[in-house]
């Protein structure tokens, strides 16, 4: 069997004809370029050229040769060409969306080890409250809390449950004692709001009567979060986020139906591209390990 490089030789013999201005034209030296179509002719059993004093010739069999050897070099060059274009489209944006709270809670460092692997891949962090439309291009990946995720051509994986309930601080706890029913929390002061979380939240509360015990309003997750932890009062946060809250007491154990699904998202369409696979995958890993510390 030939070597490519042997080929590469042959070529270039056939188009300047002699192994000197080949041997050039390589990079080697012109005792390479010799040994090569030497080994290629051993290789093949054919006789490619005629030595002659002033150069090497193409015998006709070699000269019936030329085309196929140009085909494989056009191939191999084509498969460089895709190759660079892969390597390309590994690096470059990708865009994610994911709530805020999420964003500056857990995500930090996963992107920092993200980076860290892959460093020619660049995240557009998306924490607006609203859902992005993958399927119009608005995103590239999602990370929702949802029951079941809902949008055409939607792919992807149900990374951990996502029980959302009441939360207090530890200080809080200790100053005013941790309701244990949902009887008890009419006692208790709720820090409300959180952009996109306040409808189920404000749905959650006039369940059990308790919208007068709203004493302040967020416009983010993130400012619950930061609310509850200073020990102002009680709210409901994810618990895959809470939860992981050194500072944060669960209050009361989540109904069935408040529990939801963290999912890792992206359009069908660009599951296969190099970089969004790279990214998705890295993401599925790391949330799937945070997900078993629990």
């Amino acid at each position: 069997m030939y070597d490519w490089n042997d080929l590469k030789a042959f070529l270039a013999v056939a188009e300047t004809g002699s192994t000197l201005s080949a041997a050039q034209a390589l990079r080697v030296s012109q005792t390479t370029v010799a040994r090569r179509i030497a080994a290629l002719e051993a290789a093949t059993g054919l006789n490619l050229f005629e030595r002659r004093q002033a150069g090497y010739a193409l015998t006709p069999v070699g000269d019936a040769m030329l085309a196929s050897a140009a085909a494989v070099r056009d191939a191999a060059d084509r498969f460089d060409a895709a190759a660079a274009a892969r390597s390309r489209d590994s690096g470059g944006t990708v865009s994610l969306t994911v709530m805020e709270i999420f964003a500056v809670t857990i995500l930090p460092p996963i992107l920092r080890d993200l980076r860290a692997v892959h460093p020619g891949i660049h995240i557009h962090l998306d924490t607006s409250d609203e859902h992005r439309d993958l399927e119009s291009g608005a995103a590239d990946i999602a990370i929702r809390s949802s029951k079941q995720p809902t949008g055409a051509g939607l792919v992807g994986r149900r990374i951990a449950d996502n029980p959302w309930t009441v939360y207090c601080s530890r200080d809080y706890a200790d100053r005013h004692g941790i309701p244990h029913s949902r009887e008890q929390l009419a006692a208790h002061p709720f820090i409300g709001g959180g952009g996109g979380v306040w409808e189920p939240y404000q749905a959650w509360l006039r369940q059990y009567g308790l919208e007068e015990s709203v004493v302040m309003k967020y416009d983010t997750g993130t400012g619950l979060l930061a609310g509850v932890r200073s020990g102002m009062g009680l709210t409901i946060l994810p618990g895959f986020i809470a939860d992981r809250e050194p500072d944060l007491i669960r209050c009361i154990p989540p109904k069935k139906e408040d529990t939801t699904g963290l999912w890792l998202l992206t359009h069908e369409r660009l599951r296969h591209v190099p970089r969004v696979r790279l990214v998705l995958d890295f993401l599925a890993v790391e949330l799937t390990k945070l997900a078993r510390q629990a």
